[in-house]
């Protein structure tokens, strides 16, 4: 800003207006902004601005090439978020448009990603080792949340569904106001979808929770470390009491004995 140059210099400048009042940016004619694009120029130009502005008009044009920085700054996190968003999928098995959510879905159908889903789920736990290898990694899940089995909990989520939905033939889903009743709620795709993960896995839990006794005797061990379940659950993250609740009622529905 300490340059000099003669008169005639300042010349071709005589456009650019000396602002005041509320904020805005200068306004070049045709042939100005064709030479504003060489950098000595822009330089210049922003020079002489202001040298011609009050400090007041100065302190408004960069708080506006603030607010401008600012606004595409938020523009990009909301870009961001909106990717990782997008990134967080609950489809099973990798199979597009399944999940809960999903209206291809198609929960109890013949047709649709729910009926391929359950396909798959059969096969994979078809053998009654399968079955005691994963109630035994949802009883004990891993400390480090990566490291736990299946990784995906929304295919924990279907082979329960699909365990209760056998369950209503011999009664191991509790029978009137037992998991019958879980189901449908898994079904809409609502209460246990809408929310944060942390809320919709709560809601799972407590429902799960409440009518393990249809399940189980009422003095037996496990009754009463599924009540604990929630206990403190501040400091324990809510993929972990999901998990193991979900063991404990695959283990005293019989999966294990008879698939699904």
């Amino acid at each position: 800003l300490t340059e000099t140059h003669s008169p005639n210099y300042y010349m071709q400048y005589s456009h650019v207006p000396v602002i005041s009042g509320p904020t805005k940016l200068p306004s070049l004619s045709p042939k100005a902004s064709s030479r504003q694009f060489g950098s000595s120029t822009t330089v210049h130009t922003v020079q002489y601005y202001f040298r011609n502005t009050t400090p007041v008009d100065k302190l408004q044009y960069i708080l506006l090439l603030t607010e401008m920085k600012l606004l595409v700054l938020l523009i990009i996190s909301t870009l961001v978020s909106v990717e990782s968003f997008s990134m967080t999928t609950k489809e099973i098995y990798g199979i597009p448009n399944s999940g809960w959510t999903s209206p291809q879905w198609r929960w109890g159908y013949a047709q649709g990603t729910g009926h391929d889903c359950a396909a798959i789920c059969r096969r994979q736990y078809q053998t009654r080792s399968s079955r005691a290898e994963l109630v035994q990694n949802l009883i004990e899940p891993a400390n480090d949340r990566s490291q736990r089995i299946p990784q995906n909990f929304e295919e924990v989520k279907l082979v329960l569904g699909l365990a209760w939905q056998n369950g209503r033939w011999d009664g191991s889903d509790g029978g009137p106001g037992g998991y019958g009743d879980v189901l449908r709620y898994m079904a809409e795709a609502v209460r246990y979808e809408e929310g944060s993960e942390e809320e919709c896995s709560r809601r799972l839990i407590e429902d799960m929770q409440e009518r393990f006794e249809f399940l189980t005797d009422t003095t037996s061990m496990e009754l009463r470390e599924m009540r604990c379940l929630l206990d403190d659950s501040n400091e324990q993250d809510m993929d972990y009491v999901r998990r193991k609740c979900s063991g404990l009622v695959l283990e005293a529905m019989g999966f294990i004995e008879k698939g699904l």
